[in-house]
């Protein structure tokens, strides 16, 4: 069976495609578009559909669009209830509705009209959510909770998958959101509205949670399963934030508080699951599963052995989530997703066609391993450019910025490069097998930057940029099998220093997707202050390069 699945209605649009049951590419839109989030989340922006990354997922499988056996929507429209008698300020709401009941006619012609309207498949948007992490987890039946912003009518779900099938325990009914409690803070702290979430959790370990009772009584469980959370009056707490490129104070103090309350109910609502299924596994997926700090303390203070969070858990995602969910109704055996490396990769001809076409000098060592590691050992910045991209926000050492952990200015210096706040974190990459010795209070292995971890105190001062201001930090572990280049790097790195660890952000600057293409590589490359480029197997050093354009020039000038 094939089935196409189609991320569109809220925001960031991305596509996945499974093929008897193996999940095939998934990729979010804007690494193809290069809109950051593909599309801004309002009503007027539902009928936008990820046709570049839909068009993709197929090329990459070798399919036509009628060779499909389904489209799967992460989204039902006739589940809507109007936003007003939700208690949602939402006029134009309406809007995603009219576009979901349209998406059929819309896809066909988007795929050329070889695709029957018939073959789609509306997934409810909260359903999709918990496939994308109960269907593509490694271990088969296990609970499931979804907790984002908002669905059709729900903001929540908590369940149990048993053989593909999903069982509904509980949900929540909108207007009540812990997705849309965070969004309002994120909209009041100054940030970007459903889009800048993450600031606001790394903002709170600045702060202190001086307002944590007073949130206590606005946010709480209801022992059934669900919650009160509707966003109260921030202002009685700290003034509405401009974001002047100041921080901390009552803003960075109301930050904490919302967090430490978010971490509290989570942990709440987890514990309710289990006390329903008594499994040892939990799935989790979206937007809110995004929190690495809440994943940590489920994974410490509940009784599930093992948490395993969707590394795609927000709304790009449920492409991935609708498609197997139609694949599991249609009796298919799906096969656990395979890593979080499902986007575009090129061969190693490929990309030196690409270098030769750009007229960039580059080479081919014979120990890539050693010569990073030898430029990162003298605090040098790596772009690192290998195999396919990673599909969710996180960059996993295929389209990554890399450097020395031991010099503290090193964590200013990756913001600076990047052009974005200084509270903000980089994370540490660490062998796997060297984990347990310097990272502690989360699982290992975490291969996806998805829990925070303590660092032991006797590493704190060895890798100062890796750790936060808390003492602790969102770890990646590298298993050099299936990372042979990472983990090459990585070793090299340690014969040199002694340290096991190197720190990681995404590629690229701020406000713009991730590095995805070897052009985006080059591009970065040429504007930032990057010392060395890694593309698959080869390198170009930035002396090298620009000696060159430098060379070129001056023979124009005569």
């Amino acid at each position: 069976m094939r089935v196409l699945g189609i991320n569109a209605i809220y925001h960031d649009p991305s596509a996945a495609l499974v093929v008897d049951g193996v999940t095939v590419a998934a990729a979010e839109e804007e690494r193809f578009s290069r809109r950051k989030h593909g599309k801004r989340p309002v009503p007027f922006s539902a009928w936008e559909l990820p046709e570049l990354s839909m068009r993709w997922c197929l090329a990459e499988a070798g399919l036509r669009p009628q060779d499909l056996d389904a489209v799967a929507y992460s989204f039902d429209p006739s589940l809507v209830v109007p936003a007003e008698q939700l208690g949602l300020h939402d006029p134009w709401d309406h809007l995603r509705t009219t576009y979901a009941e349209k998406a059929p006619g819309f896809i066909s012609t988007a795929l050329g009209g070889e695709v029957d309207p018939a073959l789609v498949r509306y997934v409810p948007h909260h359903v999709a959510h918990a496939a994308s992490a109960a269907l593509a987890a490694p271990h088969g039946d296990c609970s499931v909770l979804v907790l984002d912003g908002r669905g059709e009518r729900a903001s929540h779900l908590a369940g149990r998958y048993r053989g593909g099938r999903l069982e509904v325990l509980a949900s929540q009914g909108l207007p009540h959101s812990l997705g849309l409690l965070y969004e309002s803070l994120t909209e009041h702290l100054g940030f970007l509205r459903s889009s800048d979430e993450y600031k606001v959790m790394a903002l709170a370990s600045y702060g202190k949670p001086r307002f944590l009772e007073e949130l206590r009584e606005v946010v709480h469980t209801t022992g059934d399963g669900g919650f009160v959370a509707q966003a109260p009056d921030w202002s009685r707490w700290a003034p509405k934030r401009v974001d002047d490129g100041t921080w901390g104070g009552d803003h960075a103090d109301l930050a904490c508080s919302v967090q430490a309350r978010l971490e509290e109910v989570l942990v709440e609502l987890a514990r309710w699951v289990h006390e329903q299924t008594g499994d040892r596994m939990l799935a989790m997926a979206g937007g809110t599963a995004l929190n690495c700090v809440a994943n940590s303390r489920i994974w410490r203070e509940t009784p599930f052995e093992d948490v395993w969070v969707q590394p795609a858990a927000g709304d790009a995602g449920t492409s991935l989530g609708a498609a197997l969910q139609v694949a599991a109704d249609g009796g298919e055996q799906l096969t656990p997703m395979p890593g979080a490396d499902l986007g575009r990769g090129w061969s190693d001809d490929d990309l030196a066609a690409w270098l030769r076409g750009a007229a960039v000098p580059f080479s081919e060592p014979a120990d890539l391993g050693a010569e990073v590691a030898d430029v990162l050992a003298r605090n040098g910045v790596v772009a690192w450019f290998d195999g396919r991209s990673e599909f969710g926000p996180r960059a996993l050492g295929h389209r990554s910025l890399l450097a020395h952990p031991g010099h503290p200015e090193n964590l200013e210096r990756l913001n600076d490069v990047k052009g974005r706040e200084q509270f903000r974190p980089v994370a540490p990459m660490v062998l796997a097998d060297r984990a347990e010795e310097i990272f502690t209070d989360g699982p290992i292995p975490s291969p996806y930057m998805l829990f925070v971890h303590s660092v032991r105190p006797a590493w704190r001062e060895r890798i100062p940029a890796a750790v936060h201001v808390d003492g602790t930090a969102r770890i990646q572990t590298v298993d050099p099998a299936v990372q042979p280049r990472l983990g090459a790097t990585l070793r090299a790195f340690e014969a040199r220093t002694g340290l096991p660890v190197v720190i990681n952000t995404s590629l690229n600057t701020a406000g713009r997707p991730m590095v995805d293409d070897p052009r985006d590589a080059l591009e970065l490359f040429g504007s930032a202050p990057v010392d060395l480029l890694v593309v698959g197997p080869y390198l170009v050093r930035r002396s090298t390069m620009f000696a060159r354009v430098g060379a070129s020039a001056g023979v124009a000038a005569r």
